[in-house]
């Protein structure tokens, strides 16, 4: 997949039932008990059509291009009361290229929580021609997000992602920050508690029996891995081949999802500081790693005491870590050149110089400083905030940003603060959280040094999933390893992927993988 911004990133950049025979969906008996909620929808007809919706539907137009067809499918807005208000996913499919070989739907999600999915089906035939070859690709933009019936809270900024700063002035900022922005979400309060990953679960489901399929098999990034994981404990006897890369904790799957990423993602930074020693001579950045972290750690210190000028923009304490969080989990050597250049600029701008932006640093600092334009940020915090419960009070946030300011003075105030509009948000979940224990297999890829999805979240991904099998790339620090969702992709993750999808093998152990570092 080509290369994204800092832009983009950002707008992209988380009833347990053991489900009836899958035999139901096709045969018109009635369902019984929580299945009852899916009997109408799933026997819906699925009306396809050209995807492109008007002149300006960029992403309708990439999917015609690719020969893709397009649809909704309804949904109960709530799964409990299938007689009541209903709402659309919009999906997109590619027909398997060779039909006679065709074994089932591949559905894919890149995760978020939120991100649409509908571009997915031609990335991943690009990425995999042999899984095109066997599987109609399925993307799917998840409820209230894309085309999908969504959620736009029409906010002030572009986007939720600040830091909380050095002390406890600059947390009451950003907590009055988060609590304008949940009042801006009242007006879809009716909407907000059926956002959860369990209510996007069911919509799979009805896609799966509405497409005319038995079983579904799914490719899931990031959050991704935690909506195939809740469909796994949901539907297991509905799930064929499950691939979940950069597993997310499924214990901590809503509004504290973010707070074991600051360690990760120092330990990427350091690693990207090793490249940027060795490159010195071009980015003059420090001649050591040390030396370039304590840059890094000087340009947040300007930042705290007087934001820098960059272009007509202003990175102060509460912008500079967002700025890196999006940057670390590509670790391509034009991902560390391009990191390294902002940096460049940035440590210019601390030292007093009038400065240019880079093209990604300006087009990311323009996101963060406009107002909502698609709705991708409220979606991601609707999603959140229904996954799990929140404090309805800011200070927990507070006390555990300030325990953790020594150990994780740089990330620690923006990751464990990171989804505070929870503390104000206009309405509960509708359900309490899934929890996820099963010996279903599937097949969780993830780096060593993943910093958005930390490694030992993985791991208990792993065993809470006991049926699955695990594929480990060491030596790499990025964040989604199979060839759809990166750059840099691994032959060896992808080995372990294709094989399992196209011929149903999993590794009889967890293996790893190496990886080779940019230079």
């Amino acid at each position: 997949m080509r290369k994204i911004s800092m832009a983009t990133a950002a707008a992209i950049t988380l009833l347990a039932s053991s489900g009836c025979a899958s035999a139901l969906a096709v045969s018109g008996a009635r369902p019984s008990g929580p299945d009852r909620a899916l009997a109408r929808p799933e026997q819906q007809k699925i009306v396809w059509r050209d995807c492109r919706t008007g002149a300006g539907d960029e992403i309708g137009a990439r999917l015609d291009a690719a020969g893709a067809r397009c649809a909704e499918v309804t949904v109960p807005l709530d799964h409990g009361r299938p007689d009541g208000r209903t709402v659309k996913v919009a999906i997109s499919r590619l027909q398997a290229t060779g039909p006679g070989r065709r074994r089932g739907a591949l559905l894919i999600n890149p995760g978020g929580p939120g991100d649409p999915g509908r571009i997915y089906a031609p990335l991943l035939k690009a990425a995999a021609p042999a899984l095109a070859a066997r599987y109609d690709l399925i993307g799917m933009d998840p409820r209230f997000t894309g085309r999908s019936t969504p959620v736009n809270c029409h906010w002030p900024i572009g986007d939720y992602l600040r830091s909380t700063g050095p002390d406890r002035r600059g947390f009451d900022r950003i907590a009055a920050q988060a609590e304008d922005l949940a009042a801006h979400c009242v007006g879809q309060r009716e909407l907000l508690p059926h956002a959860s990953a369990r209510a996007t679960a069911r919509d799979m489901d009805v896609i799966r029996a509405a497409l005319g399929e038995p079983k579904l098999s799914y490719l899931g990034g990031a959050y991704g891995t935690y909506l195939g994981a809740v469909y796994l404990q949901l539907f297991p006897g509905r799930a064929d081949r499950f691939v979940l890369d950069s597993a997310l904790d499924p214990a901590a799957a809503g509004p504290g999802y973010a707070r074991p990423m600051g360690p990760a993602l120092a330990a990427a930074l350091k690693e990207w500081a090793g490249w940027a020693a060795r490159h010195h001579d071009r980015y003059r950045l420090g001649s050591t790693t040390a030396r370039v972290l304590a840059t890094v750690h000087r340009i947040d210190r300007a930042a705290a005491r007087d934001p820098l000028r960059i272009g007509h923009h202003r990175v102060d304490s509460h912008v500079f870590p967002v700025i890196l969080l999006v940057s670390l989990g590509r670790d391509g050597e034009q991902d560390y050149a391009s990191l390294a250049a902002d940096l460049q600029v940035l440590n210019d701008a601390a030292r007093g110089a009038e400065v240019t932006p880079t093209r990604s640093l300006q087009e990311g600092l323009a996101f963060l400083s406009s107002p909502e334009v698609n709705g991708a940020g409220s979606a991601r915090m609707a999603i959140t905030c229904a996954d799990g419960p929140a404090s309805r009070d800011p200070g927990p946030y507070y006390h555990d940003v300030d325990a953790h300011r020594a150990d994780e003075p740089l990330f620690g105030p923006l990751t464990r603060a990171m989804n505070l509009p929870c503390a104000f948000w206009p309405a509960s979940p509708a359900e309490p959280p899934t929890r996820i224990r099963n010996d279903v297999p599937a097949l969780i890829v993830g780096a060593l040094g993943d910093p958005k999805t930390p490694y030992a979240g993985q791991r208990a991904m792993r065993r809470a999933l006991s049926g699955s099998r695990m594929v480990t790339v060491r030596g790499a620090f990025r964040h989604l390893v199979s060839g759809v969702f990166t750059s840099t992709p691994n032959a060896c993750v992808d080995g372990a992927v294709h094989r399992y999808l196209l011929e149903g093998v999993l590794p009889a152990l967890d293996t790893t993988c190496t990886d080779i570092p940019a230079r």
